[in-house]
C-alpha cells in the first residue's frame, strides 16, 4: 500500500510595512528561526537587501522567501516618506487578495506610519478598518491576546471626543456577535465569556458620572444575553483587570482605545499580538509600531512577531479542525 503524503499547509504572508521602520529588521532577524518556516514576506527587495546588509544579516536575506513590491524611496532608515505610501499599501493589498484566493492561508502585519500615509493625501485610520473595507466585512473587530489575556476594544482610532457618539447599541451588538462567534471558530471557545467595560468612571457612578451605562451599553447588553451571549457588564475599567476580576474570563471588552490596550501592553509590551476578528481571512500583526529610532541598529524585539506568527498559526489550525 502506498503511503500517502501530507500536504504542506499553504504559506502565512508578512507585509514588511513601512521601510524606514523595524519591520524588515525583525523579519531578518527571525528568517532563520522555526516561526519562519513556510513564510513569505511581501515588501521591496531593494529595501530589505539593504537593511540586510546594514545589520550584517546577509546570509538570513536570503533565506527569505520575498514577493517584491517596490517602493519609490527604499533606501531610507528612521525617516518615514510620504512617497512610499502607495507602495505600502499596495504590500497590504498583495497580501489581502493572497488571502482572499487561498494562495496564503493567514497573513501578518509588519508596522507601518498611519501619520505618514494621511499626510501623503490617502485617508488611513489603521490595519483594522482598511483591512475591513478591503475584504467587504460589515465590521472588524481589534483584539490584542498575551498568554490568557484578551482585550478587544468597541472603538479604535478616534479621538476621545468622539467615542461616546460611536458607541451605538448596533455597534455594541455586532462587535459582542463577532467576539461570541470568533472565540468558538479561531480560538476553540466553546461558551465564551465577555466582560465589557463602562464609558465612565466607576461605570457611570449610577448615572452621576454619564449616563452612556444607563441609556446604550445596559439595554444592549440585556439584549445580547437574551440572544444567549454571555456579556458581564457594564464594570468598572479600573476594576476590570484584576486577577480576581479576570478569573473565569475570555476576554474583555473596553470601549476605546487606550483603556484596555494600556494594560495588556504594560504587562506584556512586544510579547503580544494583534488579531483582527470579524475578517473573512486570518490576520494578525506585531503589537508595537515602526520604531524610528532603533530601525537598522539591530536593537528591535522580535518577540511580538513571533507571537503574532503563532497566534495566526494557532487560528488557521482551529479553522482547519472544523473544515
Amino acid at each position: 500500500m502506498q503511503k500517502q503524503s501530507i500536504p504542506k499547509p499553504k504559506p502565512i504572508a508578512y507585509t514588511v510595512g513601512d521601510p524606514a521602520g523595524i519591520g524588515s529588521d525583525i523579519i531578518l532577524q527571525l528568517s532563520s528561526s522555526i516561526e519562519a518556516d513556510n513564510l513569505v514576506c511581501i515588501g521591496d527587495v531593494r529595501a530589505i537587501e539593504t537593511r540586510a546588509t546594514r545589520l550584517g544579516l546577509a546570509k538570513e536575506f536570503n533565506s527569505l522567501n520575498i514577493i517584491d513590491i517596490p517602493v519609490n524611496k527604499p533606501f531610507v532608515c528612521g525617516d518615514p516618506h510620504t512617497d512610499n505610501a502607495t507602495g505600502v499599501l499596495s504590500m497590504l493589498d498583495r497580501a489581502i487578495d493572497g488571502c482572499l484566493s487561498g494562495e496564503f492561508s493567514a497573513m501578518i502585519t509588519g508596522p507601518l506610519h498611519k501619520g505618514i500615509i494621511n499626510d501623503a493625501g490617502i485617508k488611513f485610520s489603521g490595519h483594522t478598518e482598511y483591512l475591513a473595507e478591503r475584504t467587504g466585512a460589515e465590521r472588524s473587530v481589534m483584539l490584542l491576546a498575551s498568554g490568557d489575556l484578551r482585550v478587544a476594544l468597541v472603538t479604535t482610532h478616534l479621538p476621545l471626543r468622539a467615542v461616546s457618539d460611536a458607541i451605538t447599541p448596533e455597534r455594541i451588538t455586532q462587535i459582542c456577535t463577532i467576539l461570541n462567534n470568533d472565540l468558538k471558530t479561531k480560538f476553540a471557545i466553546a461558551s465564551p465569556r465577555i466582560v465589557v467595560c463602562g464609558l465612565n468612571p466607576h461605570a457611570g457612578e449610577g448615572g452621576h458620572l454619564g449616563l452612556e451605562e444607563i441609556e446604550v451599553i445596559e439595554p444592549t447588553l440585556k439584549q445580547l444575553r437574551a440572544k444567549g451571549i454571555d456579556v458581564l457588564g457594564p464594570v468598572p475599567a479600573d476594576t476590570a483587570f484584576t486577577p480576581t476580576a479576570l478569573k473565569g474570563v475570555d476576554v474583555v471588552l473596553a470601549m476605546y482605545h487606550d483603556q484596555g490596550l494600556t494594560v495588556l501592553k504594560s504587562q506584556s509590551f512586544g510579547e503580544a499580538s494583534n488579531i483582527t476578528l470579524g475578517l473573512p481571512i486570518v490576520r494578525t500583526s506585531v503589537d508595537h509600531g515602526t520604531a524610528l529610532d532603533i530601525a537598522g541598529t539591530g536593537k528591535a524585539d522580535i518577540g511580538g512577531l513571533k507571537a503574532a506568527i503563532n497566534s495566526a498559526r494557532a487560528i488557521v489550525n482551529a479553522l482547519g479542525r472544523q473544515s
